[in-house]
C-alpha cells in the first residue's frame, strides 16, 4: 500500500507592498529551502502602520511539504 508523507513547517513573511506579495515571498522562499512543497495556509495577516499609514504588511503561514 503506497501512501505519502507529509509535513508541517511555520512560517512569516512580510511585505512593503500588500498581503499577495507577502505570501508569495513567503512561499518562493519556502521552495528555495524545502523540497516538495505542495500548499500553504495562511494563518494570521498583521499590518504594521506608521504616522496613519500602512507601511508593512505580515502574514504567517503554515507551509506543507512532502517528505521524501
Amino acid at each position: 500500500m503506497a501512501g505519502t508523507v507529509a509535513r508541517i513547517t511555520e512560517i512569516s513573511a512580510r511585505s512593503d507592498t500588500s498581503f499577495e506579495d507577502a505570501i508569495r515571498v513567503g512561499v518562493d522562499r519556502a521552495n528555495e529551502t524545502l523540497r516538495n512543497v505542495s500548499g500553504a495556509w495562511v494563518k494570521e495577516q498583521k499590518v504594521e502602520i506608521e504616522n496613519g499609514s500602512i507601511v508593512a504588511w505580515q502574514v504567517a503561514m503554515q507551509i506543507t511539504f512532502i517528505l521524501d
